[in-house]
């Protein structure tokens, strides 16, 4: 059975502190070939198409297109803020191994 992703409060906080729906925008998380694990998240503010599973919370929105979501099933979206930056990360319960950088991987 796959569960759809769930993104935490503060990843629709983020959002809504950037103004993306204000723009029309949503956050795009997708899963691409590529990256030095095989797999490659692409993460990117863009509009809804047709096909996409749309997550709401706090007025924002988080789609994932219908070929990334087998791969995201039960992940959690979230945002970071660190000492090293801040950024949108993936907690993927789907991957067995990936990169330093959190931004590639495999399954």
């Amino acid at each position: 059975m796959q569960l759809p992703p769930k993104v935490t409060d503060r990843a629709f906080a983020r959002l809504a502190e950037i103004g993306a729906a204000d723009q029309g925008h949503a956050l795009r998380v997708a899963v691409e070939g590529g990256g030095c694990s095989g797999f490659q998240y692409e993460i990117k503010l863009d509009a809804p198409a047709e096909d996409d599973l749309v997550l709401e919370g706090q007025g924002q929105q988080v789609v994932v297109d219908s070929v990334s979501l087998p791969f995201l099933s039960n992940a959690v979206i979230d945002f970071a803020d660190e000492l090293i930056g801040a950024r949108f990360v993936i907690e993927n319960p789907n991957a067995t191994s990936s990169c330093g950088c959190g931004t590639s991987f495999s399954i």
